[in-house]
Order: structure tokens, then sequence, then C-alpha cells
């Protein structure tokens, strides 16, 4: 996994010592978590300053706390804003017209590889999406700069694969860590979204850069995430069946928001070009913005609002419809972002909206708003970011209160499990699932892209499909290869002969090579991978097949047997597992 030419490697034996210990990875991890808090202050500062400049608010006051901002403004600035990201975008992209592999896609698919250079862009554009009032988070930018660091310097120290992946998990457990103040969520994201599996060996780096990030971000620039509940915040029994039921709710209402945001896509894609598009999509979030602010940027400033503040039913329900139209619409238009903090603000605001719904019917049930909307906001978050435990710690971190951790739990666990059932995909992953890709996680499949049948095929042996079976017999010895391959002009493929038959008594020496062949029509190409190649084995049950260039040329490059594809297929499962157990 050499560095390209050009790019920064580090030392000799700088790169052997890390190689080899353990330790040296979490040393790394820590590096990476203080860089991805500097990462996190710079891009928040970053926001504010616009957020100041453009819409005139006073600085370090959060957009969407304000009650109300200038109308010209809101209007304005997300519509030209966008129309500038538009341009801008294509620009870039007539540079780069390769699309950017965020964390989970690295990981999945590219054992950890992300572009530096890709991820600063990517960061820019959410910083100034997020900037211009877009409705759409800035933790995607937060795990993409970070981690595309962490890429980066896996690939100077030239990390094995299974460390590089860490080390990428590394970059997005303290970006998330120091975005939300919390550690164990930050070391969990990694896990469950990044990297798509818990293991032994990474858990100290993992945790490393969690703490650190935590601690730099917190450093710098102490944040609570908003999230407010009593100090005796107990969950009866009982009231854990009202827990299921906002699991169910808010896996709803998660999987529409996801399905939603598609629709507008699609329908953005037939009305614009892509350039102009977040100009048309700013101006609607501007429109909605003139009936209530909370609707601009990621919604951190409108979180605390829900938490401290008693708002009437009505508006609890204005501000979530509202909400939930502006993201759809910011990122179905294009701008750059995610969607997790915005489902921690929607969570909150459907929870109070069902605390007040149920203490309207039942008067005489004690209802505590502010538990419900963290049980709801966790829900709705494991429903459309994933990570059920991530969700659950953020919960425990942010509130301190066990007990209602408890029926966090229960909702996310409802939520995520029928979001599985009835939809299968978190956000990142129904993304892809839309671009054609299968994935589902960050669990590292690329592997088996990678093992082609390009890669383990052998040389094959061939034989004019006009010659004779005599001159088959005295090119090819009984013993001295299993199967030949029977070619046309141009090695083109005819048909794969197996030679003990050729050598039987009852063969006539002039018969021809060509009455031979069998699987005239079954063959492999050099591009499938190792699980396409089996399900073609099992069908034809043969014991080898010839490889050709391609279906069309039928040119014949090799030969690949039943038995040595799944021998290689075990041993790199074999490595897999060493490496998620901490034994390579």
């Amino acid at each position: 996994m050499a560095p390209s030419p050009g790019e920064f490697e580090a030392p000799h034996r700088l790169r052997a010592l890390v190689r080899s210990r353990e330790t040296a990875l979490v040393v790394l991890g820590a590096a990476v978590g203080a860089i991805a808090g500097l990462v996190v202050t710079a891009m928040s500062a970053a926001v504010d300053l616009l957020h100041a400049l453009l819409f005139g608010i006073p600085s370090g006051t959060r957009l969407s706390a304000s009650w109300s901002v200038d109308a010209v403004a809101a209007l304005t600035v997300p519509c030209l804003g966008g129309l500038a990201f538009g341009v801008v975008s294509a620009l870039v992209a007539a540079r780069r017209p390769q699309r950017e592999v965020d964390p989970i896609e690295a990981n999945a698919l590219h054992g950890g590889r992300m572009s530096l250079v890709g991820s600063v862009v990517v960061a820019i554009k959410t910083v100034w999406s997020s900037g211009v009032g877009a409705s759409v988070g800035l933790e995607a930018g937060y795990t993409q700069l970070a981690s595309g660091i962490a890429s980066r310097i896996g690939i100077a120290f030239r990390l094995r694969r299974g460390d590089l992946r860490v080390l990428v998990g590394c970059g997005a457990a303290g970006a998330i860590a120091g975005a939300f103040a919390a550690p164990l969520a930050g070391a969990f994201y990694a896990f469950e979204l990044v990297i798509g599996t818990y293991s032994v060996a990474g858990l100290a780096p993992i945790a490393t850069a969690a703490v650190v990030g935590y601690a730099v971000a917190g450093a710098i620039a102490p944040t609570h995430i908003g999230i407010v509940a009593p100090q005796a915040a107990a969950v009866a029994p009982h009231e854990l069946l009202l827990a299921v039921l906002i699991g169910l709710a808010m896996a709803a209402l998660g999987i529409a928001v996801m399905r939603g945001v598609a629709a507008i896509e699609a329908v953005f894609a037939r009305l614009l070009r892509p350039a102009l598009r977040p100009c048309l999509g700013g101006l609607v979030v501007g429109a909605l913005a003139l009936v209530t602010p909370q609707v601009l940027s990621s919604g951190h400033g409108a979180l605390h609002l829900v938490g401290i503040l008693d708002l009437p039913l009505k508006t609890v329900a204005l501000v979530l419809v509202l909400k939930i139209v502006a993201s759809a619409v910011s990122l179905g238009s294009g701008f750059r972002g995610g969607l997790f903090f915005a489902s921690l603000l929607m969570g909150g605001l459907a929870g109070q909206l069902f605390a007040g719904l149920l203490g309207t019917a039942f008067p005489g049930m004690s209802i505590d708003p502010n538990v419900w909307s963290v049980v709801a906001m966790s829900a709705l978050a494991a429903t459309v970011v994933g990570g059920p435990l991530t969700m659950t710690f953020i919960a425990l971190e942010s509130t301190g209160d066990l007990w209602l951790t408890v029926a966090v739990l229960v909702a996310v666990i409802v939520a995520a499990q029928v979001t599985r059932e009835l939809f299968g995909y978190s956000f990142a992953t129904w993304r892809f699932h839309l671009r054609g890709e299968t994935i589902r996680s960050a669990a590292d499949v690329g592997w088996m892209r990678d093992l082609t049948v390009g890669r383990m095929m052998r040389d094959a042996r061939t034989i004019p499909a006009d010659a004779t079976v005599a001159d088959l017999r005295r090119a090819y010895p009984l013993g001295s290869t299993g199967q030949v391959v029977a070619v046309d002009q141009g090695d083109v493929y005819a048909g794969l002969v197996i030679v003990p038959e050729a050598h039987a008594p009852e063969r006539a020496e002039t018969e021809p090579v060509r009455a031979l062949a069998r699987f005239k029509e079954e063959m492999l190409s050099r591009t499938m991978t190792a699980k396409q190649a089996a399900a073609v084995f099992e069908r034809t049950e043969s014991e080898a097949l010839a490889v050709v260039e391609s279906a069309e040329s039928r040119k014949v490059v090799g030969l690949l047997t039943e038995s040595y594809m799944l021998r290689r297929y075990s041993a790199e499962l074999e490595r897999r597992r060493q490496e998620m157990l901490g034994e390579g």
C-alpha cells in the first residue's frame, strides 16, 4: 500500500516501529483524536463566523436559536449562497470528476483509503452549506475531514489494511466525541458506523482518539448538545411501553424522512441542472425561515430551545414539519451535509409533541416533555443515522441519567430493529443504495471485490479445437494436467476438455477435440469477484472453468479451479477474523 509518487511517506524505521507495535497505533490514534478536536472547533467557528457576517446575528449566537431573522437575509443568503455553491461545485467537478469517498464507504470498499484533497473539499462544502443557512449538519464534514487526515497519516506509515481502517475510525471517533462532548458516543460511532464491527484490537486506539478529541475540543470551545432532562427523571417500568411506542413512531418518521430526501432529489434532478439546484433549494429554505428561523442550519440552537422552553404544541408541530421539509430540500437540492443533528432536533420536537398530546389526552398522567424528547430524539437518530448504542450513549453522557437511558435503549432497539426489517438502511447506506452500491454497513467487504478471478487464475493450457484426440494425447499425456482449454483462431474460447476423457480407450484418435469440449457457454471473466465465480461453479458443477477477457471477445486468458478459489477465499476470511480478534 505504498503512497502515490510525490506523497509524503514516514521514514522506514518509524514505519517499521508503527507496524510492529500495537501501542504505536494507540499513539497515532491519540494524534488523530487531537486533530479531530481541532477540526471540529475550526469548522464550527467558521460556520459561526459566516452566520454572523451573512445574517447579522451577534457573534456566539446560534442561528437556529434566533426567534427572528432579517427577512431579506433569510431569502437572499440561502438562495445566493446556493447559487455560489452550485457554480463552484460544477467547476470543482470539472477538475475532479471522481466522486469523493466518505469514511463508511472507504472502510467498506477501499480498505480505509481516502483522498485528503477530496476530504478538504467536502469539509469546505459542508461549512459553506451550513454557513449560508441550508438545513444540514456539520457532523458529516467533521468526520470526513478528520478521517481523511487519519487515512493520509496511515498511508504515510503504510499501515496494514485492518490498521488503516481502525485509524480512519479514530478520526470519526474524535470528531463525534468533540462535536457532542460525548467520548463514549464517539467511540461507538466509530465501531458501529465507520468500522462496522467491534474488535479488541481497535478498542484502545478508538477509545483514546475519542477521549483526546473530546478533551481538545472541550478545552478550546466547551459545548453542550442542548439536551435537558430533570435531575430525577426516573422512568417507571410501565412507562417503558411508551418507549416502545415512541420507537415504532420514530422508525416510521425516519423512514419517511429518508425516502423524502430521495424523492425531492429526483424532483430537483428533473427540474434543473446541477449547478442551479442549490439556488432553488436555498430559496425554499429561506422562505421557510420566514415562518420560523429554527429550520436554518443544523438546528443546534433550536435544540437548546426545545429542551428549555415550554413551547405550545402548535409551534412544536409547525417547527417539526418545516424542519423535515427544510432538511429534505437542502439535501435533495445538492447542499452538502448530514442529518445527524437535524434528526436529533426532529426527534426532540416529536418527543415534545408526543408528551403534549399524551398529557392532553390523559390529564392525570405525569408526563415530563423533556424525558420523552430525549427518548424520541435518540430513537429517530438511531433510525436515520444508525448506531443504536451511539445514540444511547449520547443520551447518557448528555443527561447523566442512567434510568432515563434505559427508556432510551428500549426505544432505540425498537426503532433500529423496525428500520432494519422494513427499510434495511441508514441514511448513509440508503444513499449508497441509490447510487447502485450494495453495502449496508462499513464492514470490510472491499477485499471480496479485490479478490477477483483475474488475481486468482493461472495460465491456461490450450489446444486448437480442430485438433484431433491423437494430437491432444501427444501434447498432454495422462497425468500431466486435468483440463485443457479448446480454442478457435485468436484464442477464442471453444470449450473445456477433460484430459482423462480424451485418453479413454473408446475415443477414436481421429475424433476432433471440439467434440469432447464441455461448458462451451460457461466461462468466467477476469473481473468477476470470488463470490460471483463461486455462483458459476455451483451452477455448472465443474471443477475448473476457463477465464476470458470478456463475454464479448471470449479470448482465453487463464484457468481457475474451484478448489484453489475456495482456498484463497477461506484464507482471506481467516485473515479478517484474526484482524477482528486482534490476533493478526
